[in-house]
């Protein structure tokens, strides 16, 4: 018992102290960190009111200063209505204004048609007293001429005639002079309507070349990889290649003859050897490049020795090569010239002149066509200007200037050659044209001719390059002839298809036979 009162007293001893010790201790420690959190406290709340008032400030200057634009603005736009109002007042006034003047102005018109009714009405009635007027004078002037109406008529109809034929012929001839002024520009259209025309079908036949390929696969190899072959050949040659389904060819296009046919020869080798790729096709274009201008040369220089011709310089006997595959409407150049120089020869013996000359005159008249290509101007200006360079004699450059009748020819040869040309172009068969279109086209011209009404013969001629048409006098006259002629020159524009230009003569006379006995 005694143990156990003695550990109370001991526990309540131990609380007692411990109590003092926190007395002592705790409670003071406390009370400064209660100080402190209320110091610290009362600093934040002290700058929370501080940002408080400084937020309170700004949104109060900034509601200010809304306030100021919103009023601002309210102003500009009164000021803006005021203005618009102002505006439509103004516009109101003209309005007004306007309303005024267009009411005055349909009284006003409302007047002058009263007027104009009644001014019509009144000359209505004067008309008609006019006409009375006119009627009686009219029989008065019968009656003291002694002539009805129609024998009046006939009688200043016969006085007036020579007047008014003497005016017609006046008319006719300034509407000639007109004409005159405008046939430059006529002809131009009408070239470049024949040009049109005859372009696709001359540019198809002239301008490509076709190889023949052994199989299908040979295309493919002709293309190469990527197309790299394909694209070799055409740097190397300057020449288009079509590859496309037609089977068992592919065709080159270029307006170059020379460089075509160095293409076409050099393909056929490619596709005869089977070896194509870019370093080979250079190597075969360049051989073939090579033999060509070989052949050229030897082309011309065979073709001079066979015309008995000497002392060419060698440019022109290279350029005479060159025709050897330059064609005109079908027709070989060579072949031409050939033709030509055998005519001047025949024409220049039977007019007593040099034969010899007018061959050679004939031979260089189209020189200028080899290179008209490569060249500006006209083939006669470049021939004539490589004829003087190379050191021809004037009657041959001045037949290859002048053969086509732009300038007038200083030399009897130069007329020669153009007699000589026109005979060898105008050969049936000359200028790709079988006989039998040459002759259809005849009788086509001379069909349509006969169509045209008045007309009561027809004749084509110069190998259908000119159409005389013969007119019945009776029936046309010299102003319908005119018509005719353009009707049947259109008519044959439309109908057919032919090189150059075909000339219409109609031709109207009138015979008057009497016998003396």
């Amino acid at each position: 018992m005694e143990y156990v009162i003695g550990i109370l007293i001991g526990l309540v001893v131990a609380g007692v102290g411990a109590a003092a010790i926190v007395k002592l201790a705790v409670i003071p420690r406390f009370r400064l960190d209660r100080d402190k959190a209320r110091a610290e406290a009362e600093t934040i709340v002290a700058a929370a009111r501080k940002e408080a008032e400084g937020l309170r400030v700004s949104a109060r200057d900034e509601a200010y200063k809304l306030r100021e634009q919103f009023e601002k603005e309210i102003g500009d736009t009164r000021n803006e209505l005021k203005q618009f109002e102002k505006r439509l007042l103004k516009k109101e006034d003209v309005l007004d204004q306007r309303v005024e003047e267009l009411q005055g102005k349909e009284r006003h018109v409302q007047e002058m048609e009263k007027t104009l009714q009644a001014r019509a009405q009144e000359a209505d009635e004067k008309h008609l007293q006019l006409d009375r007027l006119i009627q009686e004078e009219r029989e008065t002037l019968q009656r003291v001429a002694g002539l009805t109406r129609d024998e009046a008529v006939q009688l200043l109809l016969g006085k007036l005639r020579p007047e008014v034929d003497k005016e017609m012929g006046d008319y006719v001839a300034k509407q000639l002079e007109r004409a005159k002024e405008t046939s430059e520009e006529q002809a131009r259209k009408m070239i470049a309507l024949a040009i049109q025309r005859f372009a696709s079908d001359h540019t198809a036949k002239m301008t490509v070349s076709m190889v023949d390929l052994p199989n299908e696969e040979m295309k493919g190899r002709i293309i190469g990889r990527e197309g790299r072959n394909i694209r070799a050949f055409e740097r190397a040659t300057g020449v288009d290649v079509i590859v496309d389904d037609t089977p068992g060819v592919i065709i080159l296009s270029c307006f170059d003859s020379i460089r075509r046919e160095m293409a076409r020869r050099s393909m056929e080798k490619l596709v005869l050897d089977g070896r194509i790729h870019p370093t080979r096709v250079e190597e075969v274009v360049e051989l073939t490049k090579k033999e060509l201008e070989e052949q050229i040369v030897q082309t011309g220089k065979q073709f001079l020795y066979e015309q008995d011709i000497h002392g060419v310089h060698p440019k022109l006997v290279t350029l005479l090569g060159r025709m050897r595959f330059r064609t005109s409407y079908g027709q070989t150049l060579l072949q031409h010239i050939k033709e030509v120089a055998h005519v001047c020869g025949v024409l220049a013996s039977e007019l007593k002149l040099n034969p010899a000359l007018a061959r050679r005159c004939g031979i260089f008249h189209d020189i200028g066509k080899a290179v008209d290509m490569e060249m500006e101007g006209t083939h006669p200006q470049i021939g004539a200007d490589l004829l003087k360079r190379f050191g021809e004699g004037k009657e041959v450059v001045d037949a290859a200037l002048s053969h086509h009748g732009d300038m007038n020819p200083e030399t009897p040869y130069t007329v020669i050659v153009a007699a000589a040309d026109a005979i060898s172009a105008s050969r049936p068969g000359a200028r790709g044209e079988s006989i039998e279109r040459y002759v259809k086209r005849l009788e086509k011209l001379e069909q349509i001719a006969h169509s045209a009404q008045g007309v009561e013969a027809a004749f084509a001629i110069q190998a259908g390059r000119e159409l005389r048409v013969l007119v019945n006098a009776s029936k046309i006259d010299d102003k319908q002839a005119v018509l005719v002629a353009r009707d049947i020159a259109r008519e044959i524009e439309r109908e057919l298809t032919y090189p150059g230009e075909i000339k219409v003569t109609v031709i109207r006379e009138t015979r008057i036979v009497e016998y003396a006995r």
